[in-house]
C-alpha cells in the first residue's frame, strides 16, 4: 500500500444559500473517485420527493436531543427558529475508516462548527450570480410562501457576508457546469498538494537510493 494513501481523508465543506444549486455541485464532486457523502438528520418534515437516508435521516425532536446529550454530531443547529439539523460523527468515522474523502453539505453556522473542529477541513461556499437571481430560482421552486422566500433571501445576505470567514474558496454559479468543473477543479488541486503528495515524493526518492 501506498504511504499516501495513509493520509488523513479531505473533509470538504459546501454550504451556499438556499437555491445557489449548492446540491448540484455537491454531486458533482461525488463524482470524482474516492469521495462519499454525510448524511444529516434534520427534525423537519419529509417532502414528498425525499427518501430517508438519502437526503436525509428524518428523526423526531426526542431523537435528536438524544443524540445532541450523547455527542453523535459533528456539528448541528436548529435553522430559522424551527427544525434542527445536524451531522453525525459516524461519517466522519466511516470516510477515515476506508480512506475516503467526505463531503459535508452544511449550513454556515454548521460550518463554522466544523471548522472549529477540524481546521484543517476545506471549505467552499456557492455564490448566486444575483439577488434577482436567486429570488427566481426560489420561487420557481415552488415549495415556500413569500414569507418564507424573504426570511431566506434575508439569510442569503448574512451567509454571504460571512463566507469570507469561515470559507477557503468561492464558486460563483451562474453557469452550472462551469462551476460543476471547478468544484472538482478544487478538490483535484487540494489532492495534488506538495503537503499532500509529499510521502510519495519521500517513497519517490528512496527509490532513487535516498531523499538528497
Amino acid at each position: 500500500m501506498s504511504k499516501e494513501s495513509k493520509l488523513a481523508p479531505l473533509v470538504l465543506i459546501v454550504s451556499g444559500p438556499s437555491g445557489s444549486g449548492k446540491s448540484t455541485l455537491v454531486q458533482r464532486i461525488l463524482e470524482l473517485p474516492g469521495t462519499m457523502p454525510s448524511v444529516s438528520c434534520t427534525t423537519r418534515s419529509r417532502r414528498a420527493t425525499e427518501a430517508t437516508g438519502k437526503c436525509y435521516d428524518f428523526v423526531t425532536v426526542e431523537e435528536f436531543d438524544a443524540m445532541v446529550a450523547r455527542g453523535e454530531f459533528l456539528e448541528y443547529a436548529r435553522v430559522f427558529g424551527k427544525h434542527s439539523y445536524g451531522t453525525p460523527k459516524k461519517w466522519l468515522d466511516e470516510s477515515r475508516k476506508n480512506g475516503l474523502d467526505l463531503v459535508l453539505e452544511i449550513d454556515v453556522q454548521g460550518a463554522a462548527q466544523v471548522k472549529e473542529k477540524l481546521p484543517e477541513s476545506v471549505a467552499i461556499f456557492i455564490l448566486p450570480p444575483s439577488r434577482a437571481e436567486l429570488e427566481r430560482r426560489l420561487r420557481g421552486r415552488g415549495q415556500d410562501s413569500d414569507e418564507e422566500i424573504a426570511r431566506r433571501l434575508a439569510k442569503a445576505r448574512d451567509e454571504i457576508a460571512a463566507a469570507a470567514r469561515f470559507y477557503d474558496y468561492c464558486i460563483l454559479n451562474e453557469d452550472v457546469k462551469r462551476a460543476g468543473d471547478e468544484a472538482q477543479a478544487i478538490v483535484i488541486a487540494i489532492r495534488c498538494s506538495a503537503e499532500r503528495r509529499r510521502p510519495r515524493v519521500k517513497e519517490l526518492l528512496a527509490s532513487f537510493g535516498g531523499e538528497d
